[in-house]
């Protein structure tokens, strides 16, 4: 058995077979993940970087099937692959949505603790996946509104410039308004959108206003 899962993660390596491929063997035989998560930690970035999009692509449709390695996904967290680290910020938010044990509410600090990361897409990509956490965890919309708050005053850093901050603050815009019916203190968000009216970012810009006259307008209803 063990001989058939190295060739198997082999057979990634090698392209011969693709990573659509293998996350359809995967779907059809849940036996397989632990040898993907196993996958993950190769020093092959062939075999590494598949697998981890395999696992990412899984938790979309079958997040169940991912839950029990919450643990492992969290500590991938800490990874010193970047690409690593995104996958698992992904797979969290899309295991949330099925969060019984609550696993989220205790990992809550560390997750957004990568608000804190030297690198603009990390940062993103905790802002532009706290919608589906929101949604999944309405207990903790107000808390994660609080976090995605508190991205204005992030450092600029050689891999998060200004303009990347524009980017992060449209993110956090598009993640307040899937769950701004949910946010207790809701001024506190409309005071963040509408100091980005003016921003020299247009798309920024555009998002801002088009999401004060939304929301505007269901609170007038």
């Amino acid at each position: 058995m063990i001989l058939m899962e190295s060739e198997l993660l082999q057979k990634l390596a090698n392209k011969s077979i693709t990573k659509k491929e293998l996350l359809e063997k995967v779907k059809h035989n849940s036996c397989l993940i632990p040898e993907i998560i196993e996958g993950v930690s190769s020093s092959k970035p062939g075999i590494r970087y598949g697998c981890a999009k395999v696992l990412m692509d899984l938790s979309e449709d079958y997040p169940e099937r991912l839950y029990p390695y919450m643990d492992f996904f969290t500590h991938l967290l800490d990874s010193k692959y970047r690409i690593l680290t995104w996958s698992a910020i992904a797979i969290i938010a899309n295991l949330t949505t099925i969060d019984e044990e609550n696993k989220f509410d205790a990992i809550f600090k560390k997750y957004y603790s990568l608000l804190n990361d030297e690198y603009m897409v990390t940062v993103a990509n905790v802002v532009g996946h706290s919608g589906k956490i929101a949604l999944a965890k309405p207990n903790l919309a107000q808390k994660i509104a609080d976090e995605l708050l508190e991205v204005e005053n992030i450092s600029t850093t050689p891999h998060l410039t200004e303009e990347c901050r524009r980017v992060i603050a449209e993110k956090a815009i598009d993640s307040f308004d899937l769950f701004f019916d949910r946010i207790e203190d809701k001024e506190k968000v409309v005071s963040f959108t509408r100091r980005h009216l003016n921003s020299p970012r247009k798309t920024l810009k555009t998002k801002a206003g088009n999401f004060l006259l939304k929301w505007n307008q269901a609170r007038a209803k």
